[in-house]
């Protein structure tokens, strides 16, 4: 008797424990992964009021007509320069190179951007930083624009590289105000709606 009570209650604890574990979110491994670091509060830029009603991000409909092949042109000897951030703080950064691309048969340029505190760490000097605003922002979109990472690794040794907007991400501050973050440069704005991607998040 003892042995079928005992193994009622393990059965009961697996039950309960397998409704914890609710899967994580997301369409694709990209969306599950930016989940996942959200929901772990060793990770989670969101207050803790957000992180305890948290569901998942917000995301537009995964479109392929946002993963382009953009051409870079590098650009020689760039001026270092501080760029201004949500706080005080005035990193330093360098274009890189100039990314040629279309979306929906129009031609656009985005600056592409090497932060310097970047090449110090092993971990992220392969990292290039890539914000932009477009006709979403503001709106269905964080009001300062969001941001794509582009890998150095990633750059084809004829200088094209994929786009893909559907994996953006909006910087910390649109989650936490405590947080300090580059504001995206006028000249990176695409007079287009990017419906792709992270979309603005909604606080409780």
């Amino acid at each position: 008797m003892k042995k079928y009570v005992l193994l009622f209650f393990v059965f009961l604890f697996l039950s309960c424990n397998s409704k914890d574990k609710r899967p994580i979110l997301g369409s694709t491994t990209y969306q599950q992964q930016l989940n996942a670091s959200f929901k772990d509060a060793t990770t989670s830029p969101l207050l803790k009021k957000d992180l305890k009603n948290f569901k998942g991000l917000d995301f537009f409909p995964i479109d392929s007509s946002f993963i382009v092949e953009a051409k870079l042109t590098r650009t020689e000897n760039a001026p270092i320069f501080e760029m201004p951030t949500t706080t005080e703080r005035a990193p330093l950064y360098r274009a890189y190179g100039i990314l040629d691309f279309k979306l929906q048969n129009t031609p656009f340029q985005l600056t592409l951007y090497q932060s310097l505190d970047d090449l110090k760490e092993d971990a992220y000097k392969d990292y290039l930083f890539l914000p932009f605003t477009d006709n979403t922002t503001g709106n269905e979109s964080y009001g300062a624009g969001r941001y794509m990472d582009v890998m150095l690794s990633d750059i084809k040794p004829d200088s094209t590289v994929t786009l893909n907007f559907n994996n953006t991400y909006n910087p910390y501050c649109a989650y936490n105000e405590k947080y300090s973050c580059p504001l995206t440069p006028r000249k990176n704005h695409l007079a287009i709606e990017v419906s792709a991607g992270i979309k603005t998040f909604k606080k409780h």
